[in-house]
């Protein structure tokens, strides 16, 4: 790793200036002429660029390098608030790059290098950016380690056939997929007779935020090493796969999951973020107002690109010194910066990898027969159950006077539940179809845990 990665992100920086339309035209129109960009503190103090700004903004085409498409071989698909797409063109160098995340996790986490691998690629397949974009980059690795990939997707009867079928010919099986989703496979492999612990089950996840406890859970029924053998990758549909867990992580997170003060102390929040490793060669992570910015050379290139996540980012020797100086010693780590990573701060809420805003949600609530009894607010939750499985939450808040009925709240979960499907693709292909209807819960007007008087509404928790 280079100790100093601003000599490339001005490099990157002129480049894109240089040949991509949208990108001189944004930088036009905030008075800014590329080549008085010289520094570390002139990169840092370039316009942010979001969704709204830019990429709404400007034209495909426009935004990739000579305004062509025809540089990028393969473009994936993230669904936004209303299930309108953004499309997101990519080029075989952009999955080289995310490649070794993978390999990292891999071979310095599951001795890849060595174990014959079964891959099975359980996210949604299609123009969805999970599924096909992990085949890709486990593709790249077959070559060169004893790796076989299968992609089932997210079909559950199909995953419970393959791994019983072909797991007994290799040294371990590596599941790909969300949380909720992987649970929901192991739980039902169990009712079925499946012995996980045949296989030596690991898992790579991305998505959400998960729990210690939630690890410790699939631990017992998968018969693995919570603090080895599951690993989550922190990936956005914008520029791929940005950073990754690594064995020294976990063991750091496990051990702030059990000092609440020591993790707020670190992270400024009462949650425990994800904790992950990246390489600011590839992904360059800036941390402002404690959300996450970052660079990337993708198929769109991003300068200073700003995510919807809360978060912040830390140098290795910080974070092993915060630790040494608590009486905990992370042992040998990777020489990377880490990033730490709350999740969506105000728009979404995330459910087995679906990103729920409440644009949708209100339209289910405004539908005649339920308008007539519910204000408009709401707070959207991911919500686990005592046995770990993940739902949708809607908490709606009822018309001064009006009556909290069981019948009431299964209109409002029915209402919607259809516009979540028929709006939202990620919901409707990412999420089960048992999993779908989320569990409502009505309130009075006024109430002080969900909706304070006085107080701004915030729809999201």
């Amino acid at each position: 790793m280079a100790s100093d990665p601003h000599t490339r992100l001005l490099a990157l920086f002129r480049q894109t200036a240089a040949t991509v339309p949208a990108y001189r035209d944004f930088l036009d129109e905030h008075g800014i002429d590329a080549a008085t960009i010289t520094d570390a503190a002139g990169f840092a103090a370039l316009p942010l660029m979001t969704k709204a700004n830019y990429h709404q903004r400007f034209a495909l085409p426009l935004r990739c390098r000579e305004g062509r498409l025809t540089g990028c071989d393969v473009i994936a698909v993230s669904s936004g608030s209303t299930g309108t797409p953004t499309f997101w063109p990519r080029s075989t160098t952009d999955e080289a790059a995310a490649a070794l995340r993978f390999r990292q996790v891999l071979v310095d986490g599951f001795d890849a290098a060595e174990r014959r691998t079964l891959a099975v690629v359980c996210f949604p397949l299609g123009t969805w950016v999970g599924g096909l974009y992990t085949a890709n980059c486990l593709q790249v690795l077959g070559a060169r380690l004893p790796l076989t990939t299968i992609a089932p997707g997210n079909n559950k009867a199909e995953i419970l056939r393959v791994v019983p079928e072909l797991g007994e010919y290799f040294d371990q099986v590596v599941l790909f997929g969300y949380p909720p989703f992987l649970k929901d496979v192991i739980d039902s492999g169990l009712r079925a007779g499946v012995e996980w612990s045949r296989y030596s089950v690991k898992m790579v996840l991305a998505g959400e935020v998960i729990s210690e406890q939630w690890r410790d859970l699939m631990g017992v029924r998968a018969g693995l090493d919570p603090e080895r053998d599951i690993a989550a990758l922190y990936g956005t549909a914008d520029a791929g796969v940005l950073a990754n867990e690594t064995p020294a992580s976990v063991r750091i997170r496990r051990f702030l999951a059990d000092r609440p003060d020591a993790a707020l102390e670190l992270f400024g929040r009462d949650r425990l973020p994800t904790l992950l490793q990246y390489d600011p060669e590839q992904r360059y992570f800036e941390s402002v107002d404690g959300t996450l910015v970052f660079t990337a050379d993708t198929g769109v290139p991003l300068i200073r690109y700003h995510l919807a996540d809360d978060g912040g980012v830390l140098t290795r020797e910080q974070l092993e010194q915060f630790c040494l100086a608590r009486g905990f010693d992370p042992g040998e780590m990777p020489d990377l910066p880490f990033v730490y990573v709350f999740g969506r701060a105000l728009h979404a809420v995330s459910v087995f990898g679906a990103n729920v805003f409440p644009e949708t949600v209100t339209i289910g609530l405004e539908r005649a027969g339920i308008s007539e009894w519910v204000t408009g607010k709401f707070v959207l939750e991911a919500w686990e159950d005592a046995d770990r499985d993940v739902l949708l939450k809607v908490t709606v808040e009822l018309v001064p006077g009006e009556t909290n009925t069981a019948e009431r709240a299964a209109a409002v979960a029915n209402s919607v539940c259809e516009e979540l499907v028929r709006r939202n693709s990620e919901y409707a292909n990412y999420v089960p179809a048992e999993r779908r209807l989320p569990l409502v819960e009505l309130r009075d007007a006024g109430d002080p845990e969900y909706f304070p008087v006085g107080v701004k509404h915030r729809y999201t928790r």
